[in-house]
């Protein structure tokens, strides 16, 4: 269990990192502070007493308590180069692929990596952004938690910019930000998987999209766009949305729900990406219904589950070896142009989009 103190220690020390409080700037009284927290003036004097002897703040006498400037303890303790990956995921599906892309050419280099997970939670966020503003890194390469949402910890990402430590992101990214960023179209992406079961006779199309995250929104709105390109429309019912927490129940319960209603049964599915529709493809195992004999299905980033499964998908590519790689490629020049003493070394960084493809394998078949 947490002492008091300690709690008090960790608010102070995440208003720091967070930019509440900035180098040299004076902290709340000690009055403030036991009234913000409800504790005695003991527990306040050791929680500043802690935070003072490990450099996070400084007395001045007859002044107050005011934040250290730690950027000079950083430099001085800062000898080997080290970058920071902060994806949602770092063992499971695409992201293993991602990240080999960006470790391989930062360790040839001579970049340390350090590879952070928030397993998509933004209070897991917050905990990693933390540990990377205290242990000091050169960049990071970043894929965004929950993208889709406005995001809490925005305040990290302006103190990284105040630090002046270089970052982009990946697959996504936040809008409040606009930051340098390689991802896909997706919304393109969406667009072509559902043209391509349009074109093949079918009008009762079921889409199911991660909406927690930019990528299944963008995917959704392509959906949508082929159906209103194509004159078809779409049942609100066929659009199945769910948040990550969801993803292993929500979208199986209601494909179940859907396939037991006989009127307007789907011919098709469209899949937020391959990991979901394996789990689609084990319901309608359950079901005797055959893909694609019964029912075409097209999934999202041509994962190995697209070619391991019983039944080859047709899924849109990834560049998930390729992204990772550029990542690096991207934030070592924003880390060498920070260096840079003269307009000749540095150069002028784009956002990368890469064009989705759709890879036509066995799932799916013309009506």
């Amino acid at each position: 269990m947490q002492t008091k103190y300690n709690k008090v220690k960790q608010a102070i020390r995440s208003q720091i990192l967070d930019g509440t409080f900035v180098p040299h700037q004076k902290i709340s009284s000690e009055n403030e502070l036991m009234k913000e927290f409800g504790v005695s003036r003991h527990t306040i004097r050791v929680a500043i007493g802690e935070l003072v002897n490990e450099g996070w703040l400084y007395r001045e006498q007859g002044a107050g308590t005011f934040c250290a400037d730690r950027s000079l303890q950083d430099v001085k303790n800062h000898d080997q180069k080290n970058i920071a990956i902060m994806t949602t995921y770092i063992s499971d599906y695409i992201f293993p692929e991602i990240i080999r892309g960006a470790e391989s050419y930062l360790s040839s280099l001579g970049y340390q990596v350090s590879l952070f997970s928030t397993n998509n939670n933004l209070d897991n966020e917050k905990r990693v952004l933390e540990n990377i503003l205290t242990q000091g890194v050169d960049g990071l390469i970043i894929e965004p938690t929950k993208s889709a949402f406005s995001n809490p910890n925005i305040n990290y990402y302006l103190n990284l910019e105040r630090s002046n430590i270089p970052y982009i992101m990946v697959n996504a990214f936040y809008d409040e930000l606009e930051p340098l960023c390689i991802m896909m179209d997706d919304e393109k992406g969406g667009f072509i998987q559902t043209e391509h079961l349009i074109e093949k006779g079918h009008r009762t199309i079921l889409g199911f999209f991660q909406t927690d995250d930019m990528q299944g929104v963008k995917r959704m709105k392509g959906y949508i766009k082929a159906h209103r390109v194509h004159q078809i429309p779409i049942n609100p019912k066929h659009m199945i949305t769910y948040y990550s927490e969801e993803k292993k129940t929500k979208p199986i319960q209601e494909l179940k729900n859907l396939l037991g209603n006989q009127e307007d049964k789907p011919t098709a599915i469209v899949g937020y990406n391959d990991e979901l529709v394996l789990q689609l493809l084990d319901v309608l195992r359950e079901q005797k219904i055959q893909v694609p004999r019964d029912m075409s299905i097209v999934g999202y980033d041509s994962s190995s589950l697209a070619q391991v499964s019983e039944v080859k998908l047709s899924s849109i590519h990834h560049p998930k070896h390729v992204m990772g790689e550029t990542a690096a490629k991207m934030i070592v020049d924003l880390i060498r142009e920070k260096h840079a003493t003269s307009k000749k070394e540095k150069t002028e960084l784009d956002s990368v989009i890469y064009e989705p493809e759709l890879i036509i394998r066995q799932s799916t078949k013309a009506l």
